[in-house]
C-alpha cells in the first residue's frame, strides 16, 4: 500500500506532502469501478495558519497589483491551458466513475466558467479595482456633498470546501469570481475525488500563469482551517446540509464575521404540465430530461431531479416511457469501456448510503416501479468490454419509485438518495403541484414541461420563492436548453431553505460576493479620485486642446470642451420632421402641442438636439477618436422651443484601456443647456480612442 502515491497539497507556492510517518493515517481512495487503490490522502502536519497568512499577504499583494481586466485575461489564459491538457483530466476522472459525458459536464463545464468570467469581467466591469454600484446621490443643495456605493475587494482569503461529485467544475466555479474580484483562494476538495482537483491545479501551476499566493490546495483534512479565519475572509461550502449547519455554527462565522455561503442538499423537482399529454413534444422532453438527470454522474448531482411530479392521468404513461428509455439508452459499467453511458457511484460507501435512503422511502410507502433496491453487485459492462459483476465496484442501476399519496410529511420530500434514484409523484390540480414542489423545503432548481403560457405562469409564480432557478421546457427550447441539471455561469446557482440559502455564479453578481459594498460620502473631487469616474462639481480641465485630439494615454478624467451655441428655428424643426418621418404633433401642430401639459407649444425633437450636440462638440479631423460606440442614460429635461439656443458641455468621465487592443473606451459626460442655463438634456457618449496619437494625414 505504501507504493500508492499520496496526493500532494499546494501551499505557499510549493508542493507539499506529509512525511512518511505522518502519512500512516492516509485515507486510501479506490477506483470506483474496480476497487483498486488509486491514491492516498493526508494533510497531517500541514500548517494551515501559514497557508492563510500567505494568501492574505502574498496573494493579496500579487492580485491587487492587477486590474479586474488583467485578472480576467489571466482567467482566459488559464482556461486555454486547461483545454490543452483536458485529456489528462478525463483520464483521471474515469477512476471516479465518470463517463466521457460526465467528464464533459465537469471538465469542459469548469473550463467554460473561466472563459465566461473572463469575458464578462472585461465587458461588464471596469479596468480598475473600485466598482460603482448605482448612481451618485446628491446630498447637498449646492452639489458639494455626494454619496456613492462602491465595491472594493475583500482583504482576506476565499476558502472553498467542495463536494466529491464535481472535482473540476465545483472549485473552478468558485475560483473564477473570487480571482476576478482579486481575492486569493484556498481549495479544500472532497477526499474521494480530490486527486482530480490536484491534477488541474498542477496544470495551472506548471503553466506559470498563477500570480503568487493566488491559489492554494489542501489535499486532506482541514478541520482547523476555519479557526484561522476572520472578518476579511469568506467560506463557500458545497455538501450536505448537516455539515453546512456545523460550519455555520463555527465561532468564526457566528462571532468573527466570516462570510459563509452554502449550497447543500436539494430535493429538486420536475413538473409535467397537464397539457403535456402522451404524444406531445413536452412529454417526450420531460422523459428524456428525467433519464438524463437520473444517469448523468450516476445521479450524483446536487441539481439532479429527485421528484417527478406528474398529472394523475399520465402517471402510468410516464412510468412506461421511463422504463422504455432506460432500457434502450442506459448501459451501466466501467466508463472506460465502449458504449457505457452510466458509471458507478463514487465509492462503495455511497452505494450503502443510497441503499439506506431507498429503503427509507420504501418503508414510508413508496414502491419501486423500475429497477430494484440496490443490493448485491449488478451485472455491468466491465473495463475489458465483457459483462459480469464487479464486487469491489460501486455500481448500482437506475431506480424509479412511485408515491401517489405523497402529501405533507412524506419522506420523499425530505430524503435524498444521492444516486440514480427518482420518485414519480402524482397531482390532481396545478395548486397541488405547486404545493408538492414547495414541500421540498427549498431547492436549487425545478423544471416544468409545458407549452401552455397560463400553466407556466401559475407554476413559476407559485414555486419561484422556493427555488434558485426554474427551467421552462417545451417544444421550442427542448433542443437548445442546457437542461435541468446544468447551472450556467451567467445565472444564479443556489437556492433558499434546504438548498443552503446561498448564491453562486450569476455572472458578475458572484464577483460581488468577494467584495464589500460601502457607502462613501464626500466631495465630488474626492469621489472622483477614489472611483476614477468624474463627478459633476469636480475639477475640469480646458487646456486649449480639444479632448478629441488626445490619445488615451494623454486624456485625463475631467478634460472638457464647452461648445458655442446654436439657435433652433421652426424651419429646422420642420426639416428634421420631414427628413426623418417623425411628424409627431408636438413638433408640427402648435395648438395640439400647447394643449399637452409638457410642452409650451411646438418644440424641437430630442434627437435633433442630440444630433446637433454632436456637431457642436465633435472635432472633425482624423485623430485618436476612432468611433462612437454608443450612447447611454439619455434624459430630456427641458423642452426647446423655436428661438431657443443650445450649447454642450462635454467632459471626459471615465477612461478604460482595453488590455489586448490598441484602443480603449472613453465615457463622456454630455450636458445640453439652453440660453437661460437650464438643463435641456444629459447623457453619456461612448467613444473608442486610440492609445497613442494617430499620425496626422499628409497634406495634398
Amino acid at each position: 500500500m505504501s507504493a500508492v502515491p499520496v496526493v500532494p497539497s499546494y501551499v505557499q507556492d510549493a508542493w507539499w506532502t506529509p512525511t512518511p510517518e505522518a502519512a500512516t493515517d492516509a485515507v486510501v481512495v479506490r477506483d470506483a469501478s474496480t476497487g483498486e487503490p488509486v491514491v492516498r490522502v493526508s494533510a497531517t502536519g500541514l500548517d494551515l495558519a501559514a497557508a492563510v497568512a500567505h494568501a492574505r499577504t502574498v496573494g493579496q499583494r500579487s492580485l491587487g497589483a492587477l486590474t479586474i481586466h488583467q485578472r480576467a485575461l489571466l482567467l482566459k489564459q488559464c482556461a486555454l491551458a486547461l483545454t490543452e491538457r483536458k485529456a489528462e483530466l478525463y483520464e483521471a476522472s474515469a477512476c471516479t466513475g465518470a463517463t466521457a459525458r460526465d467528464s464533459m459536464v465537469d471538465v469542459d463545464g469548469g473550463i467554460g466558467v473561466l472563459f465566461t468570467y473572463s469575458s464578462k469581467g472585461r465587458r461588464e466591469l471596469p479596468n480598475a479595482n473600485v466598482v460603482l454600484d448605482g448612481p451618485a446621490e446628491v446630498l447637498s443643495k449646492d452639489g458639494s456633498f455626494l454619496g456613492r456605493h462602491v465595491y472594493t475587494r475583500m482583504t482576506g482569503v476565499a476558502v472553498q470546501v467542495n463536494a466529491f461529485n464535481f472535482p473540476v467544475w465545483g472549485p473552478l466555479e468558485k475560483l473564477a469570481p473570487a480571482f476576478l474580484a482579486g481575492v486569493p483562494t484556498i481549495i479544500k476538495p472532497a477526499t474521494p475525488t480530490g486527486y482530480v482537483t490536484e491534477a488541474w491545479v498542477r496544470i495551472l501551476v506548471e503553466s506559470g500563469l498563477l500570480p503568487a499566493g493566488s491559489l492554494q490546495l489542501v489535499s486532506g483534512s482541514a478541520r482547523d482551517l476555519l479557526d484561522q479565519l476572520d472578518l476579511s475572509d469568506s467560506v463557500a461550502f458545497t455538501g450536505s446540509a448537516s455539515t453546512a449547519a456545523r460550519l455555520r455554527d463555527h465561532v468564526a462565522v457566528t462571532e468573527r464575521g466570516v462570510r459563509f455561503t452554502a449550497e447543500t442538499d436539494s430535493i429538486n423537482a420536475s413538473v409535467l404540465g397537464p397539457d403535456a399529454v402522451d404524444g406531445t413534444p413536452e412529454l417526450d422532453a420531460f422523459v428524456a430530461q428525467a433519464v438524463t438527470e437520473l444517469t448523468t454522474k450516476a445521479g450524483q448531482k446536487c441539481t439532479a431531479i429527485r421528484r417527478l411530479i406528474v398529472p394523475e392521468a399520465l402517471a402510468d404513461v410516464v412510468v412506461e416511457r421511463l422504463r422504455e428509455r432506460i432500457a434502450t439508452k442506459v448501459v451501466v459499467g466501467d466508463p472506460r469501456a465502449a458504449g457505457v453511458t452510466m458509471g458507478p457511484l463514487a465509492s462503495t460507501g455511497q452505494v450503502a448510503e443510497v441503499r439506506r435512503q431507498v429503503e427509507r422511502l420504501v418503508a414510508d410507502g413508496a414502491s419501486v416501479v423500475i429497477g430494484a433496491v440496490p443490493g448485491s453487485a449488478p451485472t455491468v459492462v466491465l473495463g475489458n468490454g465483457t459483462t459480469g459483476t464487479a464486487p469491489d465496484g460501486a455500481f448500482v442501476t437506475p431506480v424509479v419509485l412511485r408515491a401517489d399519496a405523497a402529501g405533507p410529511g412524506a419522506l420523499v420530500h425530505e430524503v435524498e438518495a444521492f444516486g440514480p434514484v427518482a420518485t414519480v409523484i402524482t397531482y390532481a390540480t396545478l395548486p397541488e403541484a405547486v404545493a408538492l414542489v414547495n414541500r421540498g423545503g427549498g431547492s436549487l432548481v425545478t423544471s416544468a414541461a409545458t407549452h401552455d403560457p397560463a400553466v407556466a405562469v401559475e407554476l413559476v409564480t407559485g414555486i419561484a420563492a422556493a427555488n434558485g432557478r426554474v427551467l421552462l421546457l417545451d417544444r421550442d427550447d427542448a433542443r437548445t436548453s442546457t437542461g435541468h441539471g446544468s447551472p450556467v455561469p451567467h445565472l444564479v446557482h443556489g437556492g433558499p431553505g434546504r438548498a443552503g440559502g446561498g448564491e453562486e455564479l450569476g455572472g458578475v453578481r458572484a464577483v460581488f460576493h468577494y467584495m464589500q459594498r460601502t457607502a462613501v460620502q464626500g466631495t465630488p473631487r474626492l469621489l472622483t479620485a477614489l472611483t476614477g469616474v468624474w463627478h459633476p462639481g469636480a475639477a475640469t480641465v480646458d487646456d486649449g486642446e480639444h479632448p478629441f485630439r488626445k490619445s488615451l494615454a494623454e486624456l485625463r478624467v475631467g478634460d472638457r470642451v464647452v461648445s458655442g451655441s446654436r439657435t433652433v428655428t421652426l424651419a429646422d424643426i420642420e426639416t428634421f420632421a420631414h427628413f426623418t418621418g417623425d411628424t409627431f404633433y408636438a413638433h408640427m401642430d402648435e395648438e395640439a402641442a400647447a394643449a399637452n401639459p409638457f410642452f409650451p407649444g411646438r418644440v424641437a425633437h430630442g434627437y435633433l438636439l442630440v444630433s446637433w450636440a454632436a456637431g457642436l462638440f465633435v472635432d472633425a479631423a482624423p485623430g485618436p477618436v476612432l468611433a462612437n460606440s454608443g450612447l447611454e442614460n439619455l434624459r430630456f429635461v427641458t423642452p426647446v422651443s423655436p428661438g431657443d439656443a443650445i450649447r454642450v458641455e462635454l467632459t471626459a468621465k471615465q477612461v478604460t484601456p482595453r488590455e489586448t487592443e490598441e484602443y480603449g473606451e472613453v465615457r463622456w459626460d454630455a450636458v445640453l443647456r439652453n440660453q437661460r442655463d437650464e438643463l435641456v438634456a444629459s447623457y453619456d457618449v461612448l467613444t473608442l480612442v486610440a492609445k497613442t496619437r494617430v499620425p496626422e494625414p499628409a497634406l495634398r
